[in-house]
């Protein structure tokens, strides 16, 4: 039996996609996008999610693009979000838990506000738009099932100093990918999470300096950085149908693997 391109397609699906104004989830949503989903995207400024919109929707090949400002702390925000893209685009079958942040501090000059700011943003984050898109995963008749891929690190798999709040998030990302693939499998929604190492980001760019032209090329294994378009493909991967018997896995995606393996030791915190 020979695999279809089809398989590995998302043509026709309505996606979710947080934190998608710049690095990762911008590159996450044009992706699928440009394979045919129609994609609801999100920024706490609706300035910075606009031009991403404006990009796709200049394409007549792609899917059409909602932007929505909301910030995914926010559960009033995340269910008028959810409830846009479900009148918008009819429904939802990906969720793409991208947003997230960090800052660096060791973990005795952590304020409690630091802490709570962090964890609240991308763990629970993660779980209110998990749990608002799930609902209408389920409530949908005509499309039962979907998807939901969410964004954990390198540094929720491993020893990550100075960045302790951003690595106890993470991890438990992972633990409720796990848990919520068996819940929900029932109702024909595969949950998986994909970890990143060091990915060009215009953060990490300015932080290490790194352009453009300094990138190495995507067919070259022996890189330490990864390009954005490295996290969409699996991601689009994982939201096809070539991904149905995958459920409750976390892809690592981190080139060669270090000592360590952590961002942290890449970006010289350690």
């Amino acid at each position: 039996m020979s695999l279809h391109s089809a398989e590995f397609g998302v043509e026709g699906k309505r996606a979710i996609v947080t934190g998608a104004s710049q690095g990762i989830g911008r590159t996450i949503a044009e992706t699928l996008a440009a394979g045919g989903a129609d994609v609801a995207i999100c920024s706490r400024s609706q300035d910075r999610v606009d031009p991403v919109a404006e990009g796709i929707n200049e394409d007549p090949d792609a899917g059409d693009c909602l932007a929505v400002e909301c910030n995914v702390r926010e559960r009033e925000e995340v269910e008028a979000f959810v409830e846009a893209t479900v009148e918008e685009l009819g429904g939802v079958d990906i969720l793409v838990n991208n947003a997230g942040g960090e800052f660096v501090a060791a973990f005795d000059d952590i304020s409690p506000n630091g802490w709570e700011a962090i964890v609240d943003l991308n763990l629970h984050g993660t779980f209110h738009c998990t749990q608002v898109a799930g609902q209408a995963m389920r409530e949908d008749d005509e499309h039962p099932g979907g998807v939901v891929i969410n964004m954990s690190s390198v540094n929720g798999q491993h020893a990550a100093p100075n960045e302790s709040h951003y690595s106890a998030s993470k991890a438990a990302i992972i633990r409720l990918t796990e848990t919520l693939s068996v819940e929900w499998a029932d109702h024909s929604i595969r949950v998986n999470c994909v970890a990143p190492g060091l990915i060009q980001t215009p953060g990490v760019a300015d932080t290490l300096g790194i352009d453009e032209s300094d990138m190495p090329p995507r067919d070259q294994v022996d890189r330490r950085i990864g390009h954005t378009e490295d996290i969409a493909d699996v991601v689009q991967f994982l939201a096809s149908p070539a991904a149905a018997f995958v459920n409750g896995e976390t892809y690592t995606v981190k080139g060669v693997p270090r000592a360590g393996n952590s961002m942290s030791a890449d970006l010289g915190l350690q």
